[in-house]
Order: structure tokens, then C-alpha cells, then sequence
């Protein structure tokens, strides 16, 4: 429960909370736009610099559901404080490190730091402010989780096209100092130690699940999937700890996640649809700034710039959704969020090299309108059914899954891109005959293919068309992706019409 304090500072509790949440999304996209500048930094491969971002990912999805029983063993404040301050440090560490490893080590440190901010910032919202309010107070700190990973290439670009990619890490500092300093004046001390059992075996078997699984992802590219050891290994690690972990949550007597969260439907169904918003949103920011410079030829800026449209569609969504969720109610909000989602896909599907900016920015505003639709309702129909008790725990889990989906589409698409570039590449390659007059008046500008040069001019252009066919192949890919979400609206139940039934816990 909340502090008579706390609800006195709710204001400046929530400016300080947003502060410290958009620093955190801000550092899962903002690298994006300044990745080709790293990977020539520390002479990273193609399918190593996304590592970059899956860690930081990864590391925040495995460490985000001891949120809780942190915040219940040593209080809310202090458990967010030390994640700023971490957090603060461990950015600092990022912008001097001098090769990919140590990158890599402290973005993990960032992720492992940043983990706790959004559930636990999540929970003391829902108890600071009175119930009528909470549509409102979760569509506005909701601005703060979406326009990070939103306005993150926008401000990447500015920062490294103007100083270097390093200063898309110095920026957090500045950032954390004012969100530490603001909630270490503003919020009331809160001992803890009101923790239950920890549930080690469940704790464990689900970092073996998130961690094997995404190691999968990482790693199956390059070690050519399931054709190596390694993969199968991996693979097998993950499998065993997913079913160790669900036998332990059905049978334990207290189980790390309360069973009362997998027998609420509007919580299972929000929280599923939410790993899939998260591969949308995350993966199409991860793959647009690489392509829109190597392929298109954009400068870090310009690419950022491109993606100014797609936070100015989520800006309008988040003013418009309070007001569209009194008069409508929140899935058909969320049904108008995932269509907009779709047409956006469709358009990307379409994109070629010979196109401007404009397209990019077009389908950037659509895509970032759906996609600001859609987060807050779905935290308006996950807790309408779920006890007060269970919302801390809940906001955990649906953090949790959200940022797997982020790390799982992220590596799934990149490895998709590289793998559906290469087939393109091979039959194209097949049907370019130099010798041919239409192909000749097709392409006047390269030079005599009979010479070297010529060679390998013509495969450095039959290598980007190739690209571009793998990038739309991923962007259809996500259309398939929307269309599969779709059925997970009719298990969800909206406010009203869980009002007046009787909801009993669970013990």
C-alpha cells in the first residue's frame, strides 16, 4: 500500500518515474541508429553488433521477475534508486568501452539494472492513484515506455551524426542523476521485508528457459542452426527449463509467479498479446535505421529523422486514447490500434531502393499511431479482472514477456533478413546475364561486367536488391504476425462487463 506521503507527491512521483522509465526504453533503441558507427568501432560482424541491443534485452527480461520480491524485501525506494544509479553507471561504462565484449558486459549491467524501473514504477502508480484515474495516469506514463524506444533513433542519430556514438549512452547520466535525485526528495522511505519464500528452483529454471532460448536466436545464424551441437544444446537447455518451471508453478506451495495469474483469461490473453507487440514495435525500429543506411544510402541523421513521424503518431494516440477509452471502451481501441498496425506493415512490405524518405515516414506515423492505441488499453483490459493483490506480481510478468518478444523478434527477423537476402542473392544472381541487351538497358550505369571492377559492381548491386527482398520478406512476416494475434481479442473480456461479477481469490 501506499504512503500518505506518496500519495501527497503522486505528481512529482509520476514526472520523476517517467523520467527514470524513459531512460530506460530510450537505451533499447537508441543504439539502432548509431549501430553501423559501433560495428566499425569494434570490427563487429553483421550478426554480432545486434548484440548490442539483444543484451540489453535479454538481461532485463531475465532479471525482471525478481522485481517483486525485491521491492517487498527492501522496499520500492531503495530497489528503484539503486536501479537508477546502476543504471547511471553502467552507461557511463558504454560510452568508454573500446571493443564489442565489454559493450555487451555493460549493457547486460544496464538491462540487469534497468529491470526493476518499469514494474516496480508500474505498481506504485496503480497504488498511489485512485481507481477512476488509473486510465488516465497509465495513458500517460504509458508516453514514457512507447516514445523511449520511439524517439530513441531520432535523438541516436542527432547525437552521433553531431559528437559520436558514444554519446548515446552519456545522455542517460544527466537523465539518471535528476530521476534518482527527485525520488530520493519526493518519495517516503519503505522498509520492506515483507517478502514471501523465493522460489529458487522456478527462479532458475526460468532464467534457463529465457536464457538458452535467446542464446538460440543469438547464435543459430552463424553456427548454421540446427546442424550444430551447440544449437541443440541450447535449444534443449531452454525446453527443460520452460517445463521445470511450469511444473513448478502448478505444484509448488509457493511458486515463484502466483498460480491466481495463469487462471485470470484477461491477464494470460494481454500478456500473450504483448509479446507480440513487442516484436512488432522493437523489431521494425531495430531493421529500419540499418536499412535505410546501408541500403538506401541515409545518412545517421537522416535516418533518424525518418523516424521523427512514427513518435508524432504515437503522441496523438496517447492524447486521443483516454478520451477513446470513456466513449468506446478498450478493445475496440485496441482493435482499431492493431489495424492501423497491419496497414502500416502492408506498406513497408512494398518498400524498394529507388524510394524517398517519404514512404518511410508514411508508414512510420501509421505503425506508431496503432501501436500507441494499443498499450494502454491493454493494461486497462490485463487488470480489470486481476485482484489489487496480484498487480505488482502481474506488472512483472508482462514486462517480463514483452521485453522477450522485444529480444526474441529482434534476432528473429535480423537472422530472417540475412537468410532470406542470401536465397534472394543466389537466384537473382542466377538470372542476371550481362550479356543480355535488356539487361544492358536495364542497368547502363555499371561498368563492362567482363572486368573485375565490373564483377564486382554487379555484385554489390545484385547484393542490395537482395537485401531489400529480404527486408520485405520480413516486414510480411509481420503482417502474418498481426494476423495471428488477432483471435486473442475474443478471450478478453472488458471492464464493463467484469464489473459486477464476483471475483474471488485464489489461495
Amino acid at each position: 500500500m501506499a504512503s500518505p506521503q506518496d500519495i501527497t507527491n503522486r505528481r512529482s512521483i509520476t514526472a520523476f518515474l517517467m523520467m527514470a522509465t524513459l531512460m530506460n526504453t530510450l537505451d533499447s533503441t537508441i543504439a539502432n541508429v548509431a549501430l553501423p558507427h559501433i560495428q566499425g568501432s569494434v570490427s563487429a560482424a553483421q550478426d554480432q553488433i545486434t548484440w548490442v541491443l539483444t543484451s540489453y534485452i535479454i538481461a532485463a527480461a531475465i532479471m525482471t521477475p525478481l522485481s517483486g520480491w525485491l521491492a517487498q524485501k527492501f522496499g520500492r525506494k531503495r530497489v528503484l534508486l539503486a536501479s537508477i544509479a546502476l543504471f547511471t553507471i553502467a552507461s557511463m561504462l558504454c560510452g568508454v568501452a573500446t571493443s564489442l565484449p565489454e559493450i555487451v558486459i555493460f549493457r547486460l549491467i544496464q538491462g540487469v539494472a534497468g529491470a526493476s524501473t518499469i514494474p516496480v514504477s508500474q505498481g506504485l502508480m496503480l497504488d498511489i492513484f485512485p481507481q477512476r484515474q488509473i486510465p488516465t495516469v497509465m495513458a500517460v506514463w504509458s508516453s514514457a515506455v512507447i516514445l523511449g524506444p520511439i524517439l530513441g533513433p531520432v535523438l541516436g542519430g542527432w547525437l552521433t551524426e553531431n559528437y559520436t556514438w558514444r554519446w548515446v549512452f552519456y545522455i542517460n547520466v544527466p537523465i539518471g542523476i535528476v530521476a534518482y535525485l527527485g525520488l530520493q526528495v519526493f518519495m517516503a522511505d519503505d522498509r520492506g521485508g515483507r517478502q514471501r519464500p523465493f522460489d529458487f528452483l522456478g527462479f532458475t529454471a526460468l532464467i534457463a528457459f529465457i536464457g538458452g532460448f535467446q542464446l538460440m536466436l543469438d547464435r543459430g545464424p552463424s553456427q548454421d542452426w540446427f546442424d550444430s551441437k551447440e544449437i541443440w544444446f541450447e535449444t534443449a537447455f531452454a525446453v527443460i527449463g520452460l517445463w521445470v518451471f511450469l511444473v513448478q508453478t502448478f505444484t509448488a506451495r509457493e511458486p515463484f509467479f502466483h498460480r491466481d495469474l495463469a487462471r485470470d483469461r484477461n491477464f494470460v490473453a494481454t500478456t500473450v498479446f504483448g509479446f507480440f507487440v513487442g516484436a512488432l514495435l522493437f523489431s521494425s525500429t531495430a531493421l529500419l535505421p540499418t536499412m535505410m543506411q546501408n541500403l538506401m544510402g541515409f545518412t545517421v541523421l537522416e535516418s533518424g529523422v525518418a523516424s521523427v513521424p512514427r513518435g508524432v503518431g504515437s503522441l496523438f494516440a496517447f492524447m486521443a486514447v483516454p478520451m477513446l477509452l470513456q466513449r468506446f471502451g478498450a478493445r475496440p481501441v485496441l482493435i482499431v490500434g492493431l489495424v492501423l498496425s497491419a496497414v502500416a506493415l502492408i506498406q513497408m512490405s512494398r518498400f524498394d531502393l529507388m524510394m524517398t524518405a517519404q514512404p518511410i515516414m508514411i508508414s512510420g506515423f501509421i505503425q506508431g499511431l496503432g501501436t500507441g492505441l494499443m498499450f494502454a488499453p491493454l493494461t486497462a483490459l490485463a487488470y480489470a479482472t486481476l485482484l489489487p493483490i496480484h498487480r505488482t506480481e502481474g506488472t512483472i510478468v508482462s514486462t517480463m514477456v514483452r521485453s522477450l518478444g522485444s529480444s526474441a523478434g529482434i534476432s528473429i527477423l535480423q537472422a530472417g533478413v540475412i537468410r532470406q537476402s542470401a536465397m534472394a542473392h543466389n537466384v537473382l544472381a542466377d538470372h542476371t546475364i550481362p550479356s543480355d541487351p535488356v539487361f544492358a538497358a536495364a542497368v547502363p550505369s555499371l561498368m563492362d561486367p567482363s572486368s573485375e571492377v565490373g564483377v564486382q559492381a554487379l555484385n554489390g548491386e545484385v547484393t542490395r536488391q537482395a537485401a531489400m527482398i529480404g527486408y520485405d520478406s520480413m516486414f510480411s512476416l509481420m503482417i502474418v504476425m498481426v494476423v495471428v494475434m488477432a483471435p486473442l481479442l475474443l478471450l478478453v473480456r472488458s471492464p464493463t462487463a467484469v464489473a459486477t461479477e464476483p471475483i474471488e481469490a485464489t489461495h
